[in-house]
């Protein structure tokens, strides 16, 4: 079933690929990771993660242009949400509709799941991928204060009710502008 949710996606990424993530990405995905935080994650960090991915914890994606890794995303089940934990793109392929795909890709996975609702942080400042996320339904409900670095402020941000027939038609739509 994921198969074909990363198969109907793909259809409109283009160039781009969606994969699950493994060790072989670590490469690239810390490429991407050192270029777009300020306090990366570390190669263990993610070995972490994949591993918890394997034991049905996590869900992480990559997102590949030929054989080298352009974004990522990952995200943290927790019945019955699912927590969004990033979303990082190349800044050399921002603005092509990677992340987009991606959010659609772990959106649809969670529908299909059964889950309830998305949630994530994003950096107060980040006003771009702020839109990105309202785009798919998520509303502010709350700030993590020094969030980041122990010094910039989160958003919380909220998608409920993914199983509506409104999220699965806002899903929809996300996918007939991408294609």
């Amino acid at each position: 079933m994921i198969g074909r949710l990363l198969a109907r996606v793909e259809r409109a990424a283009g160039p781009v690929r969606l994969e699950p993530m493994h060790r072989r990405h670590l490469r690239d995905v810390l490429a991407i990771e050192r270029r777009v935080y300020p306090k990366p994650w570390t190669e263990r960090i993610f070995a972490d993660e994949i591993e918890m991915m394997h034991r049905g914890q996590r869900w992480y994606l990559v997102a590949r242009a030929g054989r080298v890794a352009v974004g990522y995303c990952g995200a943290l089940l927790q019945h019955p949400e699912v927590h969004v934990t990033n979303v990082a793109v190349n800044p050399d392929w921002q603005g092509r509709g990677v992340a987009t795909r991606m959010l659609l890709a772990l959106a649809h996975r969670a529908v299909a799941a059964g889950y309830d609702a998305l949630t994530l942080e994003v950096r107060h400042t980040n006003t771009g991928a702020q839109a990105l996320y309202r785009s798919f339904g998520f509303a502010p409900a709350g700030i993590r204060p020094r969030y980041y670095e122990n010094r910039d402020d989160a958003i919380v941000m909220w998608c409920p009710g993914i199983q509506d027939a409104g999220f699965a038609d806002r899903l929809r739509r996300i996918g007939e502008r991408l294609a």
